[in-house]
């Protein structure tokens, strides 16, 4: 289901990535919920994590453990 504001988006994806990250996370996951309708929930849901860490990965990489920007 889709994120309202950063603080619903996983706890797990929070911890790990800068506030703007999180921001192109929440909006690329949101998108792609709404895109992908047509599929059954857990699916949806899982292609919809998917294209969010897609959507991070074009602007951030990893850095000895540290999410930083391209």
């Amino acid at each position: 289901m889709p994120y309202a504001a950063i603080e619903d988006i996983p706890e797990s994806v929070r911890a790990h990535l800068p506030l703007h990250a999180q921001e192109i996370y929440r909006a690329a996951f949101n998108s792609a919920w709404t895109g992908y309708a047509r599929y059954g929930t857990a699916a949806r849901e899982e292609i919809a994590h998917r294209v969010a860490w897609a959507a991070v990965k074009r602007k951030y990489r990893k850095d000895d453990g540290t999410w930083v920007e391209r």
